[in-house]
């Protein structure tokens, strides 16, 4: 068993890191708004006395599983990974060194979705990014394309055009790098380059932003 040993949650099961990793990177933190559609779902576990929103834990563990098995299914190469958010440019980039994916991170040229005669056109199949709210123009070129969308979502983010959403801390340095680290284990544990107690050869702090680094 690889140094991630997990720890059952309160129905037995096991969740992919101990749950007091996932609370450390304060993963589960998040806004003090929640749009209706996470509060339905039943993403949304509790809000605090100081009105911040707290997602539920189990929720976050079972998407990031199945964002997994959603982007094994794809080519690498032709997933792109993007954000403009200082924090989640490393995760990203390390991300995309194991899975293979395209990495693109800060602002976006308009038109390198829709725009076939652009120079920096990119023909995907699966876009995947780390906030609605300041990725938008991603997610509006993949929309007008008919490219399905991975979104890492905060309580308050608006989940138009977005086909599938992971609910998490999307915003801060920890849990943008664990949320990543993550993925990528999985996504190979899925495609069979890793063993299924297996972990990736660095840890998840590798994927976070040094501190005092900006992009």
């Amino acid at each position: 068993m690889g140094e991630e040993s997990k720890r059952p949650n309160q129905q037995g099961e096991e969740y992919l890191v101990p749950v007091e990793r996932y609370m450390a990177a304060a993963v589960r933190l998040g806004a003090r708004v929640s749009n209706g559609y996470l509060q339905r779902r039943g993403f949304i576990f509790t809000v605090r006395p100081d009105g911040l929103r707290i997602f539920n834990l189990k929720r976050i563990d079972e998407r990031i599983r199945i964002a997994a098995k959603m982007i094994a299914r794809y080519n690498p190469s032709r997933v792109m990974v993007h954000s403009t958010k200082p924090y989640a440019s490393r995760p990203i980039q390390m991300f995309c060194k194991f899975v293979g994916c395209l990495p693109v991170t800060g602002r976006l040229i308009p038109g390198t979705l829709t725009n076939p005669y652009l120079s920096h056109h990119i023909d995907i199949d699966l876009l995947m990014v780390a906030d609605p709210k300041t990725d938008f123009q991603a997610i509006n070129e993949a929309s007008l394309t008919g490219i399905p969308v991975i979104a890492l979502v905060d309580t308050d983010s608006d989940i138009t055009f977005i086909d599938f959403a992971i609910p998490c801390n999307n915003k801060g340095r920890n849990s943008l790098a664990l949320i990543f680290w993550l993925l990528a284990r999985q996504v190979l544990r899925e495609r069979g380059e890793l063993k299924p107690d297996e972990d990736l050869p660095v840890s998840w702090e590798e994927f976070r932003v040094p501190v005092g680094q900006s992009q």
